[in-house]
């Protein structure tokens, strides 16, 4: 007995266990065609229950069942035999996930043209939650056709926790003005997702953020007096204004009141986000003095306190971002023991294993939290969030937290489209059922399998060639790669910033050269999914527009000072003519998964770009 390797690369996660009886015939080729549509059928209706399936050569007998007893998370047992079919799950959901493998197996028998043999599968997650979250703030608010696929998506994927991350786009009542320019998500659209998520066994947690990173209501002159900070404060990221509210003024609370009344009673899950991340003003603003009195992160905490009674009563447990109370350790064991802290860290060398100890100590539910990467990088971080994703499982694993939660960030235009993060999304999520090394040597087969489905190869092997480009620049690693840091701080001193003092001529035309090997690869990608036809259109403008960011750069390089303003005028003329074409492919793709909302703002950044290159 022993595991087929050629048999498991089939599968999408790596299962705990699988025992395989070698020289054995369990279900023939002849078989699986009648097989397979049963299965798929069995999926979108959840069915357990015992049948005699007839096939074009013997009949199989199927025993689909639960047991609630079954130890482990969304457990499964899968016992394959000569015509014999036998799973055994603990709920619903892990009873899909025995069929999904089944179906798996059976690609292994069409595309291999080989039996299956006896096999015996024993699987479970080592992550309770194993969760998503998606920034819908900036600027990208899908379509409800797009959001449905990506459930979709994610339940295929093992993913049974889904979060939108909101600052301004959800349609409040009382506060058009706030989402008006958004195309926000609205009431019936939440509980019409909400039910389709429970029908895909995923749990749609809702996220409102509450304290930090309310710049989108604070802009406005209504709500100008909640702002920590009116006027200037000197941060730790520099001069910040209207981007936290004032824990001290009673409105504030008030505010949050009627969000939570209004936003909660769409959403069946028992959970809600409260976020209260990077509130870089607090206590350099109205709270100065209260915090100078009992400290900064004591009034952090009370409020946070605030907040969640506020979500108790609407009856839902509090989750939060973890990284404020970090700053002061000595307050976690303060925290109140319903709230769930969500210990987030992006780098490779986050140090999840020093972070996560601090709330197992102190005897709270708490998830680990890595990113996909894809944020500020147009075309992704691969190398980065792979790293990242790793940490996170192995040492999320040692510390037993409740739940596994992807990030996917928006920041800055949300330049990099959806297909990006296809790699490190099915990778973490492959890493919070259960971490394999082997997964990653896998990926590329199953991106193209299962994701793509592209018989060519070339639709996954494009995207993880233009996912780690970044690395030939050769400069340090960081919150951005150095072709969104080029369409960023073009106004910005080249020798000012820790990862651009370090460009180079060489490294930026090895990564060209990598970002065209990537293109042409594409090139050659004939994928048939669902979204066939937009991966091709998003990725090609993305890389082009990594590759407007080379050339920027490169120009930059030579110019007096290293300055854009100095680049010469013919030299920026054809740089403006080909971010205009950039501009105009980046507003016709945005539609196709997004709504139109959030589009004015990220076309903004580049048309500030283009007016800069036009002085």
């Amino acid at each position: 007995m022993y595991a087929n390797d050629s048999i498991s690369k089939y599968l999408l996660f790596k299962p705990q266990t699988i025992t395989i009886q070698k020289g054995s015939t369990a279900i023939s080729q002849r078989q699986i065609g009648d097989l397979q549509d049963f299965i798929n059928s069995s999926i979108q209706e959840s069915s357990a229950g015992n049948w005699k399936l007839k096939t074009s050569a013997e009949t199989i007998d199927i025993f689909f069942e639960i047991n609630a007893e079954m130890l482990h998370y969304d457990a499964y047992t899968l016992e394959i035999s000569k015509s014999k079919i036998h799973l055994n799950a603990k709920n619903l959901n892990a009873l899909r996930y025995g069929k999904q493998s089944l179906l798996q197996l059976l690609e292994f028998v069409r595309i291999e043209d080989k039996p299956l043999p006896n096999m015996i599968i024993e699987d479970w997650a080592n992550f309770q939650k194993r969760g998503y979250m998606l920034d819908i703030s900036r600027d990208k608010v899908p379509t409800m056709n797009s959001l449905y696929f990506l459930i979709d998506q994610l339940a295929d994927w093992r993913i049974n926790e889904l979060q939108f991350y909101t600052e301004h786009t959800f349609a409040y009542r009382n506060h058009q003005k706030v989402w008006e320019n958004a195309s926000p998500l609205t009431a019936l659209e939440i509980q019409a997702l909400d039910a389709y998520c429970l029908k895909k066994g995923i749990d749609l947690v809702p996220n409102q953020n509450s304290f930090g990173h309310m710049e989108n209501w604070l802009k406005h002159d209504e709500y100008l007096d909640l702002s920590e900070c009116e006027t200037d404060c000197k941060t730790i990221w520099g001069s910040r204004k209207r981007t936290a509210l004032a824990p001290t003024n009673p409105k504030s609370l008030e505010l949050m009141q009627e969000l939570y009344t209004e936003l909660l009673p769409n959403f069946s899950s028992k959970y809600a986000n409260i976020g209260g991340d990077e509130t870089v003003e607090l206590g350099l603003g109205k709270s100065k003095s209260l915090s100078e009195q009992i400290g900064k992160g004591q009034v952090y905490l009370d409020f946070l306190k605030k907040l969640n009674e506020e979500i108790i009563k609407n009856g839902k447990h509090t989750q939060f971002w973890g990284d404020i109370v970090l700053n002061h350790p000595e307050l976690i064991k303060d925290i109140p023991k319903n709230m769930t802290a969500l210990v987030w860290g992006y780098d490779a060398t986050y140090p999840f294993d020093k972070n996560l100890a601090p709330f197992q100590e102190a005897n709270l539910d708490f998830y680990v939290c890595p990113g996909t990467s894809s944020w500020r990088s147009e075309i992704g971080r691969n190398h980065n969030a792979f790293i990242n994703l790793k940490n996170a499982a192995i040492e999320g694993k040692k510390y037993r937290p409740k739940g596994y939660l992807i990030t996917d960030w928006g920041d800055y235009g949300h330049f990099q489209p959806k297909s990006v993060s296809y790699a490190t999304l099915v990778l973490g999520a492959s890493y919070a059922w259960n971490y394999s090394e082997k997964t990653l040597d896998n990926l590329e087969f199953l991106l193209n399998h299962y994701v793509f489905k592209d018989k060519t190869g070339y639709t996954a092997k494009a995207l993880l060639t233009l996912g780690n480009a970044y690395l030939k620049a050769g400069i340090p690693e960081g919150n951005a790669n150095v072709f969104h840091l080029m369409i960023r701080r073009y106004a910005w001193t080249m020798d000012g910033h820790y990862q651009t003092k370090h460009l180079n001529e060489n490294g930026l035309l090895a990564a060209k050269l990598e970002i065209e090997k990537g293109l042409e690869e594409l090139q050659k990608a004939e994928p048939t999914s669902k979204d066939a036809k937009i991966i091709l259109k998003e990725v090609k403008q993305a890389s082009h527009l990594a590759l407007f960011g080379i050339h920027l750069g490169l120009e930059r390089l030579k110019a007096k000072d290293m300055k854009t303003e100095n680049i010469p005028k013919k030299t920026k003329q054809k740089l403006v003519l080909e971010l205009e074409g950039l501009i105009e492919h980046h507003t016709d793709i945005w539609v196709v998964r997004n709504r139109e909302g959030g589009l004015s703002d990220s076309v903004s950044k580049l048309e500030d770009l283009l007016n800069y290159l036009k002085k």
